[in-house]
């Protein structure tokens, strides 16, 4: 495997458009292998193949919780539901990130490396990484998705400039469900390793419904 150049703004290979991949065939799967790799080194979350001067519809993921990368060949959206804001980064917009607005929950169809064809139902940070990814087959980044210039800033050269996504850690406080029908999130980083939760950024109180607050029992 080979740690491949990631290209950065203003690079114009992130601005065009790529091809759908007609047949997954070793090529597809030595690029994708060698695009896992360089996501590591470069501890991000995801990996589009224009990221790395390749026009061709091939994205590949690895979130904190998950043993294994996806590897997903042709991905398409097919539903978006909900909205949320979410602080985002880029691997190849290095040194700043946004405040943008993404799903809470997307559908969507892929094929995967052995050529099978598969469906996708992601939420949170799965969702956040899928829809950045696929924008970046269509030559879209996420500094398009800003409503103003203020909702972006600088960040120093520091760990923290390593992370490109946050995610909603559930945690479930039964007593908090029971006495004020209320679910805690908390908001965090990736650790380095991609191994789990690195620093906790802020703590997000949320309603539940009857339906929830019975499956954890009254």
């Amino acid at each position: 495997m080979a740690i491949l150049r990631i290209r950065t703004v203003p690079d114009p290979v992130l601005r065009r458009k790529s091809k759908p991949i007609r047949r997954v065939d070793d090529a597809v799967r030595t690029l994708a292998r060698n695009m896992v790799e360089t996501l590591h080194h470069a501890l991000g979350v995801g990996l589009a193949a224009p990221q790395v001067g390749r026009l061709q519809r091939l994205i590949v993921l690895h979130l904190p919780d998950e043993d294994d990368p996806r590897v997903l060949v042709n991905p398409e959206i097919t539903r978006r539901e909900g909205e949320r804001r979410v602080e985002e980064g880029c691997l190849s917009v290095p040194g700043y990130l946004g405040l943008i607005t993404r799903a809470v929950k997307v559908r969507a169809r892929a094929v995967n490396e052995s050529g099978a064809r598969i469906r996708l139902s992601a939420e949170e940070l799965f969702a956040q990484a899928l829809e950045h990814e696929v924008d970046h087959l269509d030559g879209i980044l996420y500094l398009d998705h800003l409503k103003s210039h203020e909702d972006l800033h600088e960040i120093g050269d520091d760990d923290e400039a390593q992370h490109h996504h946050d995610y909603a850690a559930e945690i479930v406080d039964s007593s908090l469900m029971k006495n004020r029908g209320e679910k805690r999130f908390l908001i965090a980083r990736p650790d380095s390793s991609g191994g789990g939760i690195g620093e906790i950024k802020d703590e997000v109180i949320v309603q539940v419904t009857p339906g929830e607050i019975d499956r954890f029992g009254r």
